[in-house]
This record gives C-alpha cells, sequence and structure tokens, in this order.
C-alpha cells in the first residue's frame, strides 16, 4: 500500500503539475512542499483538506484508508 506521500506525488504528477504549481496552491514555499512528498515531513491537516478539494480526491484514499480515490 502507498503512503500517502506517495500519493500525493502521483496525483501531482498526473495532471502534469510542478511541485511550486501545487505549492502555490497550498501558500506555502516549493521546498515545504517536496519535503511532504518526500515523507520527510508530516502533511498538516489543513493542507490535506486543500490537496483533497484541488484534486477532487478522498482524505480516504490518500490517506490509505480506502481503495476508493474518490
Amino acid at each position: 500500500m502507498k503512503c500517502y506521500n506517495d500519493k500525493i506525488r502521483d496525483l501531482r504528477e498526473a495532471q502534469k503539475l510542478t511541485q511550486q504549481q501545487v505549492a502555490d496552491v497550498l501558500g506555502i514555499r516549493q521546498q515545504v512542499y517536496s519535503k511532504y512528498e518526500l515523507g520527510v515531513r508530516s502533511l498538516p491537516l489543513e493542507h490535506l483538506i486543500k490537496l483533497c478539494k484541488f484534486y477532487k480526491a478522498s482524505a480516504d484514499w490518500i490517506l490509505g484508508l480506502t481503495e476508493e480515490e474518490q
């Protein structure tokens, strides 16, 4: 099972977005977002919510609680 950091990277790459573009959506620096994808830094709840809305993906799916993306 993939961890949430792998899933947010997969979502970003599927949309052909850069880390900077997603960081801009979250209102953070690219370096901080990169650490989320690398699993070096935990993803705050407020950023998880923004990413779910942005990608139209379920938080349960991103967190690995369900197999359904939507």
